[in-house]
């Protein structure tokens, strides 16, 4: 059994079974990666893969449990040479981050402008997605954290600590009707066309949480995964819009108003997480302390000694988050 034999198995399942887009990601031939993985079958009296001919149809119950253990082996062969890099260049290497839009565009810039200045010599890549996609991406390793609010509960490979809440604001122009009430009720809300973000995507499962409980049906006539273009729709009149309060840009929005939604909606609390056995480069515990102050060192080795969730919960228990 090689190594090379499991990074194939691996990249073709994440492939969705797709031999030849494989071999271009890994610059190698495709009859290179099909002979290697008959050789690793023959090898372990077991198939990987289900066939139909020459094509690769499923991957059987034997491959998942053997693709499952690959994958650590992959992660613990990355933590080898990240424990080298550490070693050699404490302040050179390359640090992935997965996030939503709203997370990208509102809460993240100040913290990744200090990251260059203190580490430019990191090569730092962002990825956009939804929250299920950026989940998944730290779990599998492509990335190295994650920043979500949604979502990533879902996964139990990964390590989540919370960063900060946050709560939400109504939108509308400035001549609305809202703007004249004393003080906003769900009914209010309700009796407007809404616009606001796609289900799973910055707490909206909240949102909807809210309106269930006082047996509201809003009528929500348009969602986006982009605070930016929800509030472009409120401009058009389409429907007044709900937002993550940071999303909303007195210099920038000055011909909308923003009404406080706190009492309206819980709170919601937006997580990094990334996976069990990742090797935390001293830059890496850096960029998570300048995104959340409270998430020192010291806590984040804590959070590495819990051995499941409910340990890590109870770091957090009395920590009072701050909010954005």
């Amino acid at each position: 059994m090689k190594l090379q034999q499991l990074r194939y198995i691996w990249e073709v399942a994440r492939h969705d079974l797709n031999v030849s887009a494989t071999a271009q990601s890994l610059y190698t031939s495709q009859p290179g990666i099909s002979k290697q993985i008959r050789l690793l079958e023959d090898e372990l009296g077991v198939e990987v893969f289900a066939r139909s001919g020459k094509h690769l149809t499923r991957v059987t119950p034997a491959g998942e449990a053997i693709l499952e253990v690959a994958g650590q082996i992959l992660q613990k062969v990355e933590s080898i040479k990240q424990v080298a890099q550490e070693f050699s260049d404490e302040k050179k290497g390359s640090l992935a981050v997965a996030t939503t839009h709203t997370q990208a565009r509102y809460a993240l810039p100040k913290t990744i402008t200090e990251f260059i200045k203190s580490y430019p010599d990191v090569s730092l890549h962002m990825h956009q997605g939804t929250p299920m996609q950026i989940s998944e991406m730290a779990a599998d390793g492509t990335v190295d954290f994650a920043i979500a609010t949604e979502a990533m509960a879902h996964f139990s490979d990964l390590i989540m600590m919370p960063c900060y809440r946050w709560n939400r604001s109504v939108i509308v122009p400035k001549d609305h009707p809202l703007t004249q009430v004393s003080k906003l009720t769900l009914k209010d809300v309700a009796d407007y066309p809404i616009v606001t973000y796609v289900f799973g995507f910055t707490g909206r499962s909240k949102l909807d949480d809210a309106f269930r409980r006082e047996g509201l049906e809003p009528k929500v006539v348009f969602t986006a995964v982009d605070s930016d273009v929800i509030k472009a729709y409120v401009r058009l009149n389409l429907g007044v819009g709900i937002v993550a309060t940071m999303a909303y840009e007195p210099d920038v929005d000055k011909d909308l108003v923003a009404l406080d939604a706190s009492h309206l909606f819980e709170p919601s609390t937006t997580k990094i997480g990334f996976r069990k056995g990742t090797f935390l480069r001293g830059y890496m515990f850096d960029f998570i302390q300048q995104f959340a102050p409270h998430l020192t060192k010291d806590v984040v080795q804590q959070v590495l000694a819990c051995s499941n969730r409910a340990e890590i919960d109870e770091i957090f228990a009395h920590q009072t988050l701050p909010d954005f």
